[in-house]
């Protein structure tokens, strides 16, 4: 399980207001990494975060844990994630329309369907509605997923 995940953006604030958003819940700033660095609460059991630093903050080892100092201007990555929203499906069409950010459903192989949501155009966020959340639970179960590549 999941409990954050941390993203690049050209504007921190902006990025973890609209995932507050998404979530139901609020952003703060969040200084303990980076300065500028911005958070999206869920405000839900587990604590969801999504922590959004500078685009080119890089992460290193610290005496005191990871520390985040300027980097890169590196826009595009392998990493995403999949978010959980209360909202439904044109919700969030509507919300990547005002943000004008590329977005639109897919189907991954039949299986569960996500909206690929690109914040600020070059970083993927997977959202899924409760109903998606519903499919991806039975379509990701590790005993599918075992009989899927047995079967390949």
């Amino acid at each position: 399980m999941l409990f954050h995940v941390s993203i690049a953006a050209d504007n921190p604030r902006h990025v973890a207001h609209v995932f507050a958003e998404i979530m139901g819940g609020r952003a703060t700033p969040f200084p303990p990494v980076a300065d500028g660095s911005w958070a999206a609460h869920a405000g839900d059991d587990r604590n969801t975060l999504v922590e959004v630093y500078p685009r080119g903050t890089l992460l290193f080892e610290g005496p005191d844990g990871v520390v985040g100092v300027p980097g890169g201007r590196e826009q595009r990555s392998a990493v995403h994630f999949a978010l959980a929203t209360p909202h439904d499906e044109a919700t969030i069409h509507a919300l990547a329309r005002r943000e004008g950010w590329p977005c639109e459903t897919f189907s991954r192989g039949g299986k569960f369907r996500v909206i690929e949501l690109w914040v600020e155009g070059t970083q993927l966020a997977e959202i899924l509605t409760p109903a998606m959340q519903a499919e991806y639970r039975e379509g990701v179960r590790l005993d599918r997923w075992e009989a899927m590549l047995a079967a390949a």
